[in-house]
Parts: C-alpha cells; sequence; structure tokens
C-alpha cells in the first residue's frame, strides 16, 4: 500500500496529514516548522513514503531540501494547481489544506516545482538586494526633489555624483531646509555605497561563470540580465525544448478556445516576473541600441508588420530561447544568419 503526506505549511507550524492510496487520512498532526520535528513524526509513522509535498512559499525550499536530505521523497508543489485543487472546500483551514494536498499527491494531480540550487538562490538574492539598494536611492532624490520644489528650489538636470552638491547649493541659505536634507543626502550616500558594493560583486559572479560570460556575447545582454537568466534557469536540462522556455517565463500569448470563441490573447505573465523584465530589458537594448545582427533585423521586420512593442516582447521571448540553447550547446550567438558567418 502507498502512503502520501501533505504539509500545509506556515511560519511557525505545520500541518500534516498522512493518507493512504485509497483516500483514508490514517494521520492528522500540527507541529513545528522545523525540518528535525517534520522528519521524526513521520519516522514514527513507521511506513515508506510515495510522495511528501507541500506548497510553494517563503520556506518550502529550505524544508524541502531538509527533508530530501533525510531520505523521504519531498517534491514542491505549484500554487495555482494547489489553490485550484482546494477552491472546491467550503471550510478553509490549515488543517483542510493539509488534507487536501494529501489528497492531491494521492491522485496525482499537481505540477512540481523546481527548487533552485543554493547558488542560483544567492545570486538571486544579491540581483534583489542590488535594485532594491537602487530603488530606494531614486527614492530619497525624488523625495528630496519635490519637497525642494515647494520652496522654488528646482535642482534640474545632474549626475549621480552631483546631485548631493546641487542640492547644498540651493539649501545653504535655509538653515532648517540645510538640517531637513542632510540626514537624507546621508543615507542616500550610504545607500550608493551599499549598491556599488553589490553591483561589483555581481560582476566578479559573472566574469567567473562560463555560462554568463557566453551569455553577454549576446547584444543587449549585460551582466545583470546574464545573472538574472542563469539564476532563473538554474538547471537547464529540465526544459526539454529550447522554446519551452519563453513559456516558463510567460512570454507567449494567452489562448482561449471555447465553443465558438477562439483567441490569442495578451502574454500570460506567469513565472519569474524578475527574469521576464530582465529579458525585455535586454531586447529593448538590442532593438533600440545593439549593433547590427539577424536576430535585431528580425525584430525590426516584425515591428513593420505590427508594434514595436509586440516585437520587443517577441524578441525577448526568442533570446530566451536562444540564450538556453547556447546555455546547452555550449555555442557563441550567431551575429549573422548566413552560413560561414562568424558564429561558433
Amino acid at each position: 500500500m502507498d502512503y502520501f503526506a501533505g504539509l500545509d505549511v506556515s511560519l511557525d507550524t505545520v500541518n500534516v496529514c498522512i493518507v493512504n492510496d485509497t483516500g483514508d487520512v490514517l494521520l492528522e498532526r500540527k507541529i513545528e516548522a522545523e525540518p528535525a520535528v517534520i522528519a521524526d513524526l513521520l519516522t514514527r509513522f513507521g511506513h515508506p513514503f510515495k510522495r511528501v509535498g507541500l506548497e510553494a512559499g517563503p520556506t518550502s525550499s529550505w524544508l524541502h531540501s531538509a527533508l530530501r536530505e533525510a531520505g523521504y521523497p519531498a517534491i514542491c508543489l505549484e500554487c495555482r494547481h494547489v489553490k485550484a485543487g482546494l477552491s472546491a472546500m467550503r471550510n478553509k483551514t490549515d488543517r483542510n489544506d493539509a488534507r487536501g494536498i494529501a489528497h492531491l499527491l494521492r491522485l496525482g494531480w499537481f505540477r512540481q516545482v523546481h527548487i533552485k540550487s543554493d547558488e542560483a538562490q544567492q545570486v538571486r538574492m544579491a540581483l534583489v538586494s542590488r535594485q532594491q539598494l537602487l530603488n530606494k536611492t531614486h527614492d530619497i532624490e525624488n523625495v528630496v526633489r519635490g519637497s525642494l520644489k515647494v520652496f522654488g528650489l528646482r535642482i534640474g538636470i545632474v549626475t549621480r555624483r552631483a546631485f548631493e552638491e546641487r542640492v547644498l547649493e540651493l539649501v545653504a541659505d535655509h538653515p532648517i531646509l540645510l538640517a531637513i536634507t542632510e540626514p537624507m543626502l546621508r543615507v542616500r550616500q550610504t545607500m550608493i555605497e551599499a549598491f556599488e558594493g553589490l553591483d561589483r560583486m555581481c560582476r566578479q559572479l559573472a566574469r567567473r561563470d562560463t555560462v554568463c560570460r557566453r551569455l553577454m556575447t549576446i547584444p543587449g545582454v549585460g551582466v545583470v540580465v546574464a545573472l538574472t537568466y542563469r539564476a532563473g534557469v538554474d538547471a537547464p536540462e529540465r526544459f526539454s525544448r529550447s522554446r519551452d522556455v519563453g513559456a516558463h517565463f510567460g512570454l507567449t500569448p494567452r489562448r482561449y478556445n471555447s465553443g465558438q470563441t477562439d483567441f490569442d490573447g495578451r502574454i500570460s505573465r506567469c513565472g519569474d516576473e524578475m527574469v521576464r523584465t530582465a529579458l525585455y530589458q535586454a531586447a529593448h537594448v538590442l532593438f533600440h541600441h545593439g549593433p547590427w545582427s539577424s536576430l535585431r533585423s528580425w525584430a525590426m521586420r516584425l515591428a513593420k508588420r505590427g508594434s514595436v512593442k509586440v516585437a520587443k516582447v517577441a524578441l525577448a521571448r526568442r533570446l530566451a530561447v536562444i540564450m538556453h540553447r547556447m546555455w546547452t550547446d555550449g555555442t557563441e550567438f550567431r551575429w549573422s544568419a548566413t552560413p560561414g558567418s562568424a558564429a561558433a
């Protein structure tokens, strides 16, 4: 007989439900959200498990890895499938959610989520922190600009390094404004220094990584785009076809076909938003500023038939496919589509 364990994980506790292959509930328990406690409960159950599943969430990567190391067949379930499967329940409680997850595991009605490696998680954390520092720096600058406009003090267009000097120049004759803006400028300078430190770290990571260096041979793909794509894909072998990568990151149109209605909508926007944004930014740079290549020529021809925005989205999708193929094949970017080109 096969046994299945569903885990509904919250920050401090875990609701565990164990069922057999006929759907009988054998054990329900609420325990502490620690891998050792969960493993001890599963061990004391006394039977091997066919699947141990938990919904994707903030701590799912940590718990999944720990349960795998303990020898349990842990899998992470895609949130949308779990939500759809549990929506038929009349009452939503943690106990019912754990029972529903256990039955989804038993029936096989789920989609498994890839758990990224620790290296990919660390790279993503560095990229997210870098972007947050940059965003907060811009927020402080905008607050200072907006506050000084009230008093008729306009900063104008200045570089990042000249911003502080220009602000101090404007408020030099206003003691109260100077006392207010100085702390903001100090915080801004601290954030800039932290941002530059993380930016150097990202450049070093990309310089040491063979895959990132290869991806950066594509026009429009820089350090941030290459690292973001590298961390987002993590394991290229999980995609059997390169063209599946574009759909995975939400760059393919939605399809609606029901009765007499059949149309393609906007892109799905599913998957990793950070990777999707990075690919679109690379497509924008390639379309407007990149050197000539067969890829840019293809995007421009597409823009003439439709719109520039649609062409950029299509170019971002094609970049995702090309980058995956370059990664798996170990090839360089082909600047020309003609035989005997400069491509390796």
